[in-house]
């Protein structure tokens, strides 16, 4: 039986952790290669790395960071910001990473996602969308969130599977660290669009959320970033809730050490 994921995110900014709402408002939340240990160490099934700043300020990826994060992980690597060419996406394989999250420049240029697919695998390659509800419907946005580009989000989505993605990462603007639970009706619709895993993002403030985000939305993994930096909740009584309602999770380190014993 497959398990679902639950992923730790890190949004790196001038080299450290930051956290906000809906993208704005960044507070500092600490040292990401210890906070990358920190979560492997309580059963994260992944850490992704997200720079967050990299495509605003027109520069790569902060590598050497990347490098000295994945020195001290044994879980997968998702790395995204600034992933412009393949290139850049070689480049962050190169220093450990074993996905890309590719966003801004996947709108700007589709057939990077093709490109990448074929020379790397499909399964290094994430599609990043952040989406804005707009009514009935929602809008991709690009830039760290600044720039609306008219996508619809689930046609999005969609042709990026058609494209070569082999994963998406879908985060709500509207949600983004408002711990009001993930957009369920945004994941499940693109759930139901694509045939590749889907990411839910943004709005975890409890475990509750991530059963949704399951259950409800149909996700294959769950992302958590601020709930998990202030120690609102940690990964282990995450897991333990979800194997409450008979989710299938992997097993935590201490779990694991426990039924050993």
């Amino acid at each position: 039986m497959l398990t679902n994921r639950i992923i730790a995110c890190l949004d790196v900014k001038g080299g450290r952790v930051v956290k906000g709402t809906s993208f704005v408002n960044l507070r500092d939340s600490g040292d990401p290669v210890l906070l990358a240990e920190r979560y492997e160490e309580q059963g994260a099934d992944e850490i992704v790395f997200l720079d967050i700043a990299a495509t605003d300020e027109d520069r790569g990826t902060l590598l050497d960071l990347v490098r000295r994060t994945a020195e001290r992980l044994f879980i997968p690597l998702t790395v995204g910001g600034g992933m412009r060419t393949v290139d850049d996406i070689a480049s962050a394989l190169r220093a450990g990473a074993d996905k890309t999250a590719i966003n801004s420049a996947a709108v700007r240029y589709p057939a990077l996602l093709t490109n990448a697919a074929r020379r790397f695998g499909s399964q290094c390659v994430v599609a990043s969308i952040d989406a804005l509800r707009t009514g009935a419907s929602w809008e991709v946005y690009v830039n760290g969130g600044r720039q609306p580009t008219g996508l619809d989000a689930i046609e999005w989505a969609e042709r990026c599977a058609e494209l070569g993605a082999g994963e998406i990462l879908l985060t709500s603007i509207d949600r983004d660290g408002a711990r009001s639970g993930y957009d369920i009706e945004l994941v499940s619709r693109v759930v139901g669009a694509v045939s590749i895993p889907v990411v839910a993002s943004g709005g975890a403030g409890s475990a509750a959320d991530v059963v949704d985000a399951f259950v409800r939305g149909g996700a294959d993994a769950a992302l958590l970033a601020g709930v998990l930096h202030d120690a609102t909740t940690s990964i282990e009584s995450v897991k333990a809730e979800l194997r409450a309602a008979n989710i299938p999770v992997r097993a935590t380190r201490a779990a694991s050490a426990a039924a050993a014993a």
